[in-house]
């Protein structure tokens, strides 16, 4: 462990007294804490070994022009969602920036700073879902928990535009832990989006994040989550969700950044009448490594999940994906699906795909499905004999294959950047292959 995350750096972060209290008692059960390696199952094939917690120190609040300043890019990315109830800017971690449409304000919904808050709401609500499933980063996070956007919504109030949240990780060699607590009250709604960004170069920078959706009866929230950090960034991030009954979640992850980015995303279908819908769009390329683990977890009777996670990698990155369906004794006539699908577009590149089912309960549907392969040559062909060239022929299927995906999330505003982002990847290896071809035949010459 890291001799920079002591309990002295961890007692120094401000904040009311019950949350420094908290980070305190993280802080203390880090010394007891085992270091995952990749010889666990839950991160098999990971490159956690990789990881050496002694380049990295929490931010304190001495940090020159780090701990106050704004986040760069706060307006524009979050323009690229369109129009909006509320925006958090944070920065490193610590909320810079929040506002909210004064008519919700009115209503009694809640969109603040943890730090801030001394009140019940996010006193009760904090660690509701991230203590059902701790691991040692999630401890290492609220030791380190300086702050971060809440959100409540009080019971039958519905919240008809998105409220975005805009995080900005940097900092060579520091580590910020971003926080987001969604609380949805009994018959409300809302759409949430955590944006995740990092500088575009490789200084080192580790993201400890935890974002807990406490989805209440009758309750329907969206959220989608964009990780787009840079090539320095590693990012390892808890996304867990309780569902209470008749409640329902859709939720949306993105991922193109990072050096290597985790995200270990659970689900509890706590109440009867419970349903999840997940869904996920991953492209890694160069050395990138993206990673997910996810858990369906039916705990009630007449609960569904559907899960769709698509992916792509080339270069030599690699991805992951290892997730499991538990239906539990009280689940009977639950339903549950999961897909998920891999292209590998380029010789050096790889992608693992490992469902797990876990069945206690009687008269359940349950289905899983995973695909790992290249571009199918057949419709390379068939594009082909239309007078398509191979490099835009193979670019319309990569697109094609996320778009079911791209044209489910919940704010559709951000499909089109997206999408955007993902040509970029295709045509960043095309003109990589191009370059080489070229100077193979200069030196033929």
């Amino acid at each position: 462990m890291s001799s920079a995350f002591t309990v002295d750096a961890a007692r120094g972060l401000p904040g009311p007294e019950w949350l420094a209290a908290r980070r305190v008692a993280a802080a203390e059960r880090l010394a007891e804490v085992s270091w995952p390696t990749r010889a666990e199952e839950i991160w098999r094939y990971s490159r956690v070994d990789e990881l050496d917690l002694d380049r990295f120190r929490p931010l304190q609040p001495t940090d020159p022009g780090l701990a106050d300043g704004p986040a760069p890019g706060g307006g524009p990315v979050a323009a690229e969602a369109g129009a909006r109830a509320g925006l958090v800017v944070v920065h490193n971690g610590r909320v810079v920036r929040c506002e909210l449409d004064e008519a919700l304000l009115a209503k009694g919904v809640l969109v603040d700073d943890l730090a801030n808050r001394d009140d019940g709401v996010a006193r009760a609500a904090l660690g509701t879902c991230a203590d059902a499933s701790p691991d040692a980063f999630t401890v290492l996070h609220d030791a380190f928990l300086a702050g971060g956007p809440v959100v409540h919504v009080p019971a039958g109030v519905v919240v008809e535009r998105p409220i975005i949240f805009v995080h900005w990780s940097e900092g060579d060699g520091l580590a910020s832990f971003p926080h987001t607590l969604v609380v949805a009250g009994e018959g409300s709604e809302v759409t949430v989006l955590d944006r995740f960004s990092s500088p575009p170069g490789r200084g080192a920078h580790l993201v400890d994040a935890v974002v807990e959706l406490v989805v209440g009866d009758g309750a329907h929230v969206k959220y989608l989550s964009v990780q787009e950090h840079g090539p320095g960034t590693w990012q390892v991030a808890l996304q867990r969700a309780h569902v209470g009954r008749d409640a329902t979640l859709r939720s949306s992850a993105v991922a193109l950044g990072g050096d290597y980015a985790r995200l270990r995303s659970e689900t509890l279908l706590e109440g009867q009448g419970a349903e999840s819908d997940l869904l996920a769009v991953y492209f890694g390329d160069g050395a990138q490594m993206l990673d997910f683990r996810t858990l369906q977890d039916h705990d009630a009777p007449s609960t569904t999940s559907d899960l769709l996670f698509k992916g792509a990698v080339e270069d030599d990155a690699r991805s992951v994906y290892s997730g499991l369906i538990r239906l539990r004794p009280t689940a009977h006539k639950a339903r549950a699906y999961q897909t998920n699908r891999n292209l590998v577009l380029t010789e050096g590149a790889g992608a693992e795909s490992i469902p797990n089912l876990e069945i206690e309960a009687n008269d359940v549907i349950c289905t899983h499905a995973s695909a790992v392969g290249p571009i199918d040559d057949d419709q390379l062909y068939y594009l082909g004999t239309r007078g398509i060239p191979p490099d835009e022929a193979e670019r319309l299927i990569v697109l094609g294959f996320f778009d079911d995906v791209l044209d489910r999330l919940p704010i559709p505003a951000l499909a089109g950047a997206l999408r955007r982002t993902v040509v970029k990847k295709v045509e960043h290896r095309d003109a990589v292959a191009r370059a080489r071809a070229a100077g193979s035949g200069s030196d033929r010459g």
